[in-house]
């Protein structure tokens, strides 16, 4: 992030446009939007003032004279829209007198980058490209405005009216903020936003008792919860919106190792981040030390969340999670994601079942597979089952060998799909007897294992490697 996003307050002093036309009268439209008194120079001495309103030429001192030599004592920022080679000349006097200048279409001179803004009244929306594509930073402004309700800023307004009341009835943080969550989540955010302001005032006063309402116990003190959240195999896209939200609402994530840096990203700046997982080969804190600090969290009053790869009920220990939590006592739900084998099969396009081909699904986790004596393997062997080995690579070796000890075609379809839905996925299908020279081609993983006459249907020359492909496949299995 080069630019720092902040909000500059336009109405503790007169601010500087320099330039004329169309791009000068849009700026001048934005700035008096924000409250701005605006001194504005043309350099060819011609104010076109066309599509201004009265209102806004109200706040527009036309000046006179060479900007170069205007008195910039006291001025909050300067502008130069329109304006030639005077806006490179003013960027120069303006930054030699620390003043922020922004000299429109021209990174090079400008200490600041103008974004494109979705104004809500007291919600403001500000997009930024960092000034690579004003078009990109457009589109995504199109996008904001359909969805956020058009009395947004109504709903802040409204918040701020009875915020210093609300903290002075709840002194601890942490409840106000549940407080106002289930105030904007709920009827009362919903009468504001449908323009019931007379209605919403009316029922917030009606709340007796602000910290119960907000979920607090019955000494004061913040009620606990976890949620047990999937964040699927890496492409932060495929969070749930419940799951977003959980992030949001979060006071401490205790995460696993292989959750992206980009579902990171989705958590609350302010909430804390516990990495709790391990990788395969590596020591971890173990599973009595994560359900210690869930339920330690929990019963301080704070809002967990227990993000996980995938889905929590599928190779997740959620079940356990969730049997240590109801011991203690603890207040929990769930919510899921899609699995690893779910991601590769519509990344790469197979489908795990197929209408007379494949009518089961079986998934196994590597650490069983390992474990020779543990897998029935003579239950896999069915033509019409597809099996799915979750954390496959260091198990490949054990697959191959127990599948085809128990009668399974050295010919079956097998794909190996690694780091699925990220940017850097990569798969490669080939034949059962093939896998572990496979998984030695696959750059890293975590990979999952898909073994079945299914793979045959994968995308492969669109999204596998092109020596892999399926006609080959075909004819090796001939």
């Amino acid at each position: 992030m080069r630019y720092l996003p902040v909000f500059l307050d336009l109405q503790t002093g007169p601010v500087l446009l320099v330039g004329t036309g169309e791009l000068a009268r849009a700026k001048l439209r934005v700035l008096v939007a924000a409250g701005a008194r605006i001194r504005w120079y043309a350099p060819s001495g011609a104010h076109d003032v066309q599509g201004l309103e009265p209102a806004q030429l109200a706040r527009i001192d036309l000046a006179k004279g060479d900007p170069l030599a205007a008195d910039l004592k006291g001025v909050v920022a300067v502008f130069c829209a329109g304006a030639g080679d005077v806006g490179i000349a003013m960027s120069a006097r303006a930054r030699s007198l620390g003043l922020p200048v922004n000299v429109m279409d021209d990174l090079a001179h400008s200490s600041f980058i103008f974004p494109a803004i979705v104004d809500r009244g007291d919600v403001v929306v500000a997009i930024g490209t960092g000034g690579a594509s004003p078009v990109v930073a457009r589109r995504v402004r199109e996008k904001i405005e359909a969805v956020l309700p058009a009395r947004i800023g109504d709903l802040a307004k409204f918040i701020g009216r009875f915020r210093k009341a609300i903290h002075g009835r709840i002194p601890e943080m942490a409840l106000r903020r549940r407080f106002w969550e289930r105030v904007i989540d709920g009827p009362i955010g919903a009468l504001v936003l449908s323009g019931h302001r007379h209605e919403a005032e009316a029922a917030l006063h009606k709340i007796d008792d602000p910290s119960a309402f907000a979920g607090a116990l019955a000494d004061g003190r913040p009620r606990g919860h976890v949620t047990l959240v999937g964040a699927g195999p890496g492409d932060p896209d495929l969070l749930t919106i419940k799951a977003l939200r959980a992030l949001q609402d979060a006071d401490v994530v205790f995460h696993d190792e292989l959750v992206s840096p980009d579902i990171l990203d989705r958590i609350r700046r302010d909430a804390a981040r516990v990495p709790v997982g391990r990788r395969v080969g590596k020591p971890g804190i173990g599973q009595e030390a994560i359900n210690r600090l869930m339920i330690e969290a929990a019963q301080s009053g704070q809002r967990v969340v227990r993000l996980k790869g995938g889905d929590p009920f599928v190779f997740g220990r959620g079940g356990e999670e969730i049997e240590a939590l109801r011991q203690a006592g603890v207040a929990y739900s769930v919510i899921p994601g899609i699995t690893a084998a779910i991601g590769a099969a519509a990344q790469y396009e197979v489908p795990l079942t197929f209408r007379r081909e494949a009518l089961r699904i079986t998934f196994l986790t590597a650490h069983k597979a390992e474990d020779a004596e543990a897998v029935d393997w003579s239950a896999l062997t069915d033509t019409k089952m597809t099996v799915v080995v979750y954390m496959g690579m260091t198990a490949a070796s054990s697959v191959r060998s127990g599948l085809l000890a128990a009668g399974r075609a050295p010919q079956t379809p097998v794909g190996v799909f690694a780091r699925v839905t990220r940017p850097d996925a990569q798969g490669l299908i080939g034949t059962l007897d093939e896998l572990p020279a496979l998984v030695e081609r696959i750059d890293g993983g975590p990979a999952i294992l898909i073994i079945g006459d299914v793979v045959a249907h994968a995308a492969a020359g669109r999204h596998l490697n092109p020596e892999q492909t399926i006609e080959k496949l075909l004819e090796a299995a001939q």
